[in-house]
């Protein structure tokens, strides 16, 4: 296979007022590259730290609470400074001299999770939401950088650089293109080597009973002791906030850190059984709902729960990057309505909280379980969309407890599964609560 990477510099035409917006998102991503570079760099009385995962499990709590980017940013900025502390150290260890890494030249590193890319125009992430950016594009781009490399389709994009010339005050996109050939063998198992890379497991998030459930079958959590504790805390926290004394001002912010580490315990160890599940079946896709307007379109979510839902899925985002899978929401619409199994929609189908029962099939299951296998298809619909002829029609598929369905209801049986015909699945209970 032979790749050829070229980087094309365009420039953005930022919409009108929105260039404040980018600019504290500069200032917000160097922050969190120097903070990780101030805490990695221990030399010369101890080993700089220059493990990715160890700086991101020391610091991405603290500085996701001390900025408004969002997740992948805030990656970003963390491995640009172990990136960085890493170069130092090779430096150091020739004997030359060099010191703590420090960024203040304008930029921010965006991928495909923070930047949407496309030939006209890119979407980034910013402390405010999204803007989207037309490409200021020549009247005739044959046989310039733009032409060849960013309009043409057999490149793709990959991770780019946004900066800033304060001499002409404009933004541009440093687009990182990539174009991939394969041989003549390559080609020929091509089809089959795509298809292993889109199985989807879909998670279904629930203010009551367990926190998650997968398309795999797979309760995760306990939403209900979490309610419970969370109450417990709360009326602790009234009566001594009724003594009104600075011990017991003291004593509940001591609670607080107590209550905000176990949540972080609770949302990590429920993040890793997801992802245990991706792996354990071959998904290269995670798939969850929305989260935006939570609170006002699930019935049941306060603020605690939102919190809670974003939080997890953020681990789960930041987590999976580093395991190759893919995370994306889907919209949530009749989720909770759908039969998974023949795809009749209507209200009646829940029965109750958990119980789904089909009025056209009669298909009966767990209603959380239904609704994970209905994120899972979502997500299933828009990567076929996405497919190219290049792609072979590799199948796209949902990771179920005994095998795979593909969009065309066609069941493969896991090579675990002993059973014979069992696409109607039954929801594990091996994981079932922590």
């Amino acid at each position: 296979m032979v790749e050829t990477i070229r980087t094309v510099k365009v420039k953005l035409d930022v919409p009108n007022g929105r260039c404040n917006d980018l600019h504290q998102t500069k200032d917000q991503f160097l922050h969190c590259a120097n903070t990780t570079a101030a805490w990695a760099w221990r030399h010369p009385n101890e080993y700089c730290v220059t493990s990715k995962q160890e700086a991101e499990k020391a610091l991405y709590e603290r500085l996701r609470d001390e900025t408004a980017l969002t997740a992948n940013l805030v990656q970003k900025g963390i491995r640009r400074a172990i990136e960085a502390t890493k170069s130092g150290v090779a430096r150091l260890k020739k004997g030359e001299n060099t010191r703590q890494p420090h960024f203040d030249a304008w930029s921010v590193v965006y991928d495909k999770r923070s930047a949407t890319f496309h030939r006209d125009h890119v979407s980034l992430s910013t402390i405010n939401g999204r803007v989207e950016c037309p490409y200021v594009i020549p009247d005739d781009p044959k046989d310039t950088p733009i032409g060849e490399y960013l309009l043409n389709e057999d490149y793709e994009f990959r991770m780019s650089t946004l900066q800033y010339d304060r001499s002409t005050e404009a933004f541009y996109l440093h687009a990182r293109m990539r174009r991939t050939e394969r041989d003549e063998h390559e080609q020929s198992t091509a089809v089959s080597s795509d298809a292993k890379h889109r199985t989807v497991l879909g998670v279904d998030l629930n203010v009551d009973g367990s926190l998650a459930v997968t398309s795999t079958g797979a309760f995760i959590g306990n939403a209900d002791e979490m309610n419970h504790r969370r109450r417990e805390f709360e009326k602790t926290r009234g009566s001594m906030q009724q003594a009104g004394t600075r011990s017991a001002h003291l004593s509940i912010q001591s609670m607080n850190d107590r209550e905000h580490r176990w949540m972080k315990d609770e949302l990590h160890y429920a993040s890793n059984q997801i992802l245990e599940e991706a792996r354990d079946h071959g998904c290269t896709h995670v798939a969850f709902e929305n989260l935006t307007d939570i609170r006002e379109r699930m019935a049941g979510v306060k603020r605690f729960h939102a919190w809670a839902f974003r939080r997890l899925y953020e681990y789960v985002e930041y987590k999976a990057e580093m395991l190759g899978i893919e995370v994306e929401q889907v919209s949530p619409a009749y989720t909770s309505q759908r039969c998974s199994k023949c795809g009749f929609t209507h209200e009646t189908n829940r029965r109750s909280k958990h119980q789904f029962v089909c009025q056209k099939c009669e298909y009966e299951l767990n209603a959380d379980y239904n609704a994970s296998k209905n994120i899972a298809r979502k997500l299933l619909n828009r990567l076929h969309s996405r497919q190219t002829s290049s792609d072979g029609g590799a199948p796209c598929q949902c990771a179920l407890t005994s095998g795979t369905l593909n969009l065309n209801g066609e069941f493969i049986a896991s090579v675990r599964s002993t059973a014979e015909g069992e696409s109607t699945d039954k929801p594990t209970t091996s994981v079932v609560g922590h």
